[in-house]
């Protein structure tokens, strides 16, 4: 069975992209906390711009009243800005939350519009 590992090639990588070494996960005792605190945070970044999208669609569906569009419209900067804030506390940026995928891309898209 050694034999047979042996002769297995890796495959190529693909022409003119270099070779990027694998992401591993770094485990310290004494960051795990912050390292968590940064996770739930992309996750409620990733969420939240989820949202914003869904009700942007709505809108341009007019599915909403002019008083639904003004309050989800505030709620979704309350949460922008609480997100922010959070961020700020812990010496992080909202563009620190992009987790990068490898292949995949980053997590979240660029941030090229404001909030709301």
């Amino acid at each position: 069975m050694g034999d047979a590992f042996r002769l297995v090639k890796a495959p190529p990588d693909p022409a003119g992209e270099p070779h990027r070494p694998a992401h591993r996960l770094r485990t310290d005792r004494d960051s795990v906390e912050e390292d968590l605190l940064k996770l739930v945070l992309t996750v409620v970044e990733l969420l939240r711009q989820l949202i914003e999208r869904q009700a942007l669609r709505r809108v341009d569906a007019g599915d909403l009243t002019d008083d639904q569009e003004e309050e989800l419209g505030a709620t979704l900067m309350a949460l922008h800005d609480a997100l922010s804030d959070l961020c700020a506390e812990h010496g992080y940026t909202l563009q620190d939350l992009n987790l990068d995928l490898g292949p995949l891309g980053p997590l979240l898209p660029p941030a090229d519009r404001g909030p709301g």
